[in-house]
């Protein structure tokens, strides 16, 4: 029987970059499905969660976000830009965003055409990986797409006729994320049970071997 459990994702997280080529391999060798339900970052969904944060915490979370990305070979550079536009001079995140809504859509539109994994991966990958500059420009996301076996631009034509619905799916996976039993992304939920972070994946692995987890 072919297992599945739900990935709660953000294309502003480089935690959920960093775990996506295992779980892209995951479910290519074994017999399960992730179902990707994408959500905006916690900066647009609950942007005074940094308020008042102890100063440490940025620096350590960028201290461990690079060391992350060399442990697992992957390459990492903060995106240039940043899919969450933030404002130097307030501290604060504009409500105006022109990168993330389109990003997170088409992430819920690759999703729906069955590609929404292949497509994470490979646009996270332009996003993050510091090999692209201004990767919101030209043909970088399109490739990306293709490289997911998708046409980007019939995925912006879907989002287009369809806005309200794709707002609407990620008000419920955004719902369900929550319900879930954790704000932060990754996060992996499988039979009622949470597994968030990037390392998080080897216990995500540990318990769907404890449910049967079998090979292709």
């Amino acid at each position: 029987m072919t297992l599945s459990f739900d990935l709660y994702w953000s294309f502003r997280s480089p935690y959920s970059y960093l775990v996506t080529p295992r779980i892209r391999a995951l479910t290519e060798e074994y017999d399960v499905a992730c179902n990707v339900r994408p959500v905006y970052p916690i900066a647009v969904r609950t942007p005074e969660f940094f308020d008042g944060r102890d100063p440490l915490w940025f620096s350590y979370f960028m201290t461990d976000v690079h060391r992350c990305g060399e442990f697992l070979g992957l390459p990492f550079r903060w995106p240039k830009p940043d899919p969450v536009v933030f404002d130097l001079q307030t501290g604060k995140y504009p409500k105006e965003q022109p990168y993330i809504h389109r990003l997170t859509m088409l992430g819920v539109a690759a999703a729906e055409a069955g590609k929404g994994l292949p497509f994470l991966d490979e646009a996270s990958r332009t996003i993050w990986s510091g090999t692209v500059d201004n990767w919101h420009e030209g043909d970088h996301l399109a490739r990306a797409a293709a490289r997911a076996g998708l046409d980007l631009y019939a995925l912006d034509d879907a989002i287009a006729a369809r806005p309200d619905h794709y707002r609407a799916t990620i008000e419920r996976n955004q719902e369900a994320h929550k319900a879930a039993g954790h704000w932060g992304v990754p996060l992996m939920a499988f039979k009622g049970e949470p597994f968030f972070g990037q390392d998080r994946f080897v216990q995500l692995k540990w318990r769907l071997e404890k449910n049967g987890l079998s090979r292709r």
